[in-house]
């Protein structure tokens, strides 16, 4: 099939709208993932699921994610990115909405298991448009940008939807998200240009490595390791942040909204102001403070907490950490792979990351226990192994930022800088605030 003249001559469209169309897709594919956690004591109750196992339906999206971006390692990179991205988004709306209609703990994990199949191969479609469309000088900028639809579904999503369970029930939100996620896609595909820049006339994949070729260069290995590191250290914890504050320490279930509310906003203006700073630091510096400064809070938490403490303040140093570390890995790691397999890397880093949540999430399930006085026994435990799985992710940092720098370096020396650009976009616009 001949080249259509839409692939030929791309649509002009500036980089400030292509953020925000992929960051109202990733609000909702993030939402459908992020509320379920806090949700968790809701429909554990309401299924009649011990708190402890909340970690098994978190780590069963994530599993199911990362098969899923194991398969679509293999097919990704032959399609229009904003196509293949649809079909992504209108399966896990889909699949959000069955989670609404879960009778018990065997057709809620199935509804998600179905929201991790297609959840994770929207991210690294997301993800590969951003690499795709944004120059490499401002891509740690537009990545935060990107990525503040975390903090979006924090401050607005998971409190609405904790208000919204009060009024009706904790299905009520899935049906919501489910909702909003259909009129957001519908949008994001009608508005966003085709991205075809890494096919042939011909519509095929241009030649490019295969997935064991890609997983046997060095750096994709190291970059994978680090992923893991960063995802595992942090999901053995969160799942079960929202049971622990209610069931350890008190917190009140009626004000669980304003905690997520506040480190949401704490969070969209931390991964708003640490994009430029990657772009102009680098990673390693970056990602170490992030690091640290998670670390730091998991012990004050989880194992050693001071009843002096305002645990929304310990929450939103929490959220800043998580933001800090996570722009940091995402940039360097955006810089990996070659524009031909973009899509090829993130589906299969999409699955290491999912695949690291979800032993972090199944592995958290195993420690937890429900004492007898209801809470949580165990979470010291976690808290533990969190920090040291943590503390190895500033020295992958360093090294494959050391790589990666070396590795371009070297190219632009050997290549002119026309060559092997993506197509222009619009030059209106390149700050994304």
């Amino acid at each position: 099939m001949p080249e259509s003249s839409e692939s030929a001559t791309p649509r002009s469209v500036s980089e400030r709208a292509v953020v925000l169309l992929i960051g109202a897709v990733q609000f909702v594919n993030i939402l459908d993932f992020v509320m379920v956690m806090p949700l968790g004591p809701d429909f554990a109750k309401g299924l009649g699921i011990e708190s402890s196992h909340i970690g098994t339906i978190g780590g069963s999206y994530t599993a199911a994610a990362s098969v899923a971006g194991l398969l679509g390692g293999y097919f990704l990179d032959r399609f229009d990115r904003r196509k293949a991205l649809a079909v992504c988004m209108l399966g896990l709306v889909a699949a959000t909405a069955a989670g609404g209609l879960a009778v018990g703990l065997s057709t809620l994990l199935l509804a998600r298991v179905c929201a991790g199949l297609f959840g994770g191969p929207a991210t690294a479609l997301s993800l590969s448009i951003i690499a795709d469309l944004i120059p490499v000088e401002r891509r740690g900028r537009a990545l935060g940008a990107v990525m503040a639809s975390f903090s979006v579904a924090s401050v607005l999503g998971v409190p609405l939807a904790l208000k919204v369970a009060e009024l009706g029930s904790w299905r009520t939100p899935f049906f919501v998200v489910a909702a909003l996620g259909l009129v957001l896609v519908l949008a994001a595909l009608w508005l966003l240009p085709p991205v075809r820049g890494h096919l042939k006339p011909g519509g095929s994949a241009a030649r490019a490595p295969g997935v064991a070729e890609l997983l046997g260069n060095a750096d994709v290995q190291l970059s994978y390791l680090m992923t893991a590191l960063v995802m595992m250290s942090g999901f053995i914890v969160i799942p079960n942040i929202s049971a622990y504050l209610q069931q350890n320490l008190g917190y009140p279930r009626e004000n669980l909204w304003i905690l997520y509310a506040a480190g949401g906003i704490v969070s969209f203006f931390t991964l708003r102001l640490t994009g430029p700073l990657v772009d102009r630091f680098g990673s390693f510096r970056i990602g170490s403070v992030g690091v640290v400064l998670a670390a730091l809070t998991t012990y004050v938490g989880f194992i050693h907490y001071p009843a002096w403490l305002p645990i929304p303040v310990l929450f939103m140093v929490f959220m800043l950490a998580m933001g800090v570390r996570n722009v940091a890995y995402n940039t360097l790691t955006s810089r990996v792979p070659d524009n031909p397999v973009r899509a090829r890397f993130m589906s299969l880093q999409s699955a290491t990351q999912h695949m690291a949540s979800a032993l972090g999430a199944f592995l958290s399930a195993r420690l937890l226990v429900d004492l007898p006085d209801g809470t949580l026994g165990g979470m010291d435990t976690i808290a533990w192994v969190s920090i040291g799985l943590a503390v190895g992710v500033p020295v992958m940092l360093r090294v494959v930022e050391g790589r990666v720098r070396s590795r371009e370096q070297a190219r632009a020396l050997a290549v002119p800088p026309a060559q092997g650009m993506a197509a222009p976009l619009s030059p209106e616009a390149h700050s994304h605030g």
